[in-house]
């Protein structure tokens, strides 16, 4: 008897425990279920909470205190879904705020962390335009100009659907103008000088590798004057033809017309251009 009793008992705590571990999963599924995590409720309405406060901070336009906040939520709930948003979120307080460098540094981990999720595309847009913003006059370094454009182009490359690659087209073509702009700055600063050879090398570059830009024609007119000031009559008159095929009606070429001083018809046809520049613009 004291045997059965002892296995009935055994059983009986067996079964408790089971039961146990089953109400336990069957709670977690349900958390998953409805938060998207195993996150308690009250923990679920903590995190809320503060992410809650968070985001309005910064529709206050307190961008230091959201970024700072949005942190906090990151800090303490790690693998909830509010710490995925709460990354990218303090990437944008960041960059309200024209913390530039914090909000690159807080955007590339958001991109490292979470390469499939649906804000994917905002991130990297955002993390364009903090480089675009940031480019500077012509006269100075053009490193932010350059990262602006490759990070545009991988926008382009990698959303070609999104309403950010529209808008990444348009501030290519700005930055294109801007590197090229660069490069004249240059050119004229060495024909001016009188070191011709180094000029014609800038100028060819616009030619070449911004030739969508609008700077084309004033580079084809500064090339035409650097072979004249070096002799180089014939390849000054093919030059002068090619900006007189392409841009008729810029002052450029009335320029150039008036500095070759000859007809139209004395001009080489397209068909003779030099190919280091008439590939590009015949």
């Amino acid at each position: 008897m004291l045997e059965y009793i002892m296995t009935n008992r055994i059983y009986f705590v067996a079964t408790l425990c089971l039961l146990a571990v089953l109400s336990q999963t069957g709670c977690t599924s349900k958390m998953k279920e409805v938060f998207g995590t195993d996150t308690p409720v009250e923990k679920q309405e903590a995190v809320e909470k503060m992410y809650n406060k968070a985001a309005a901070s910064l529709d206050a336009g307190e961008y230091s205190e959201a970024a700072k906040e949005f942190d906090i939520v990151e800090q303490n709930y790690p693998y909830s879904q509010w710490a995925t948003r709460a990354q990218l979120m303090a990437g944008y307080a960041h960059y309200k705020k024209l913390k530039y460098d914090d909000a690159l540094l807080a955007l590339d981990r958001f991109i490292e962390l979470h390469p499939g999720d649906e804000n994917i595309a905002y991130a990297y847009y955002l993390k364009a335009l903090c480089y675009y913003e940031q480019i500077s006059d012509v006269r100075r370094d053009q490193r932010m100009t350059e990262l602006a454009l490759d990070s545009l182009k991988q926008i382009k490359s990698r959303f070609p659907d999104s309403s950010y690659a529209r808008d990444a087209v348009l501030k290519i073509d700005l930055t294109l103008d801007h590197l090229a702009g660069k490069e004249m700055e240059i050119g004229r600063y060495y024909l001016e000088r009188k070191q011709y050879q180094a000029s014609i090398n800038r100028f060819e570059k616009v030619v070449e590798q911004y030739q969508t830009t609008t700077h084309v024609p004033e580079a084809l007119h500064r090339l035409t004057e650097a072979y004249l000031s070096l002799g180089i009559t014939d390849e000054a008159l093919k030059t002068a033809a090619i900006l007189g095929q392409n841009y008729p009606q810029s002052s450029w070429y009335k320029d150039t017309y008036r500095l070759v001083n000859a007809p139209s018809a004395a001009l080489p046809k397209p068909s003779l251009y030099d190919k280091t520049i008439g590939k590009i613009l015949n």
